[in-house]
């Protein structure tokens, strides 16, 4: 479940079944809102101005998020998340939800 390139890159990961998510077949990509808390800039993601989530939809329609990271020494991964988890995330960093979401992100919101 690591990365082949660093952020800002197309990556791969290799997934514990084996297979392969590439962010350069994504067929949509959204990236993590960013807030201002007085002295740095943070990510709502993540709650920490070193790591950061990009949401992205796979070529087979599966939803991932990847988490990069600003500290030294550490690898960007990327984990599988439910229509449920990816709808919540969205609704976090203020995006429109996409038809497929559509379901279970009216249940989450209110």
């Amino acid at each position: 479940m690591s990365a082949t390139q660093e952020k800002g890159q197309m990556s791969k990961y290799r997934m514990e079944d084996g297979k392969v998510l590439d962010t350069a077949k994504a067929l949509a990509e959204w990236e993590e809102a960013i807030n201002w808390n007085g002295q740095d800039f943070v990510s709502r993601a993540t709650g920490s101005r070193w790591e950061h989530e990009t949401l992205y939809r796979s070529s087979k329609g599966r939803y991932y998020v990847e988490r990069t990271s600003q500290r030294q020494g550490s690898s960007s991964h990327a984990r599988l998340v439910t229509n449920e988890e990816a709808a919540a995330w969205l609704l976090t960093n203020d995006h429109e939800l996409p038809e497929d979401l559509a379901g279970p992100g009216n249940e989450m919101a209110e």
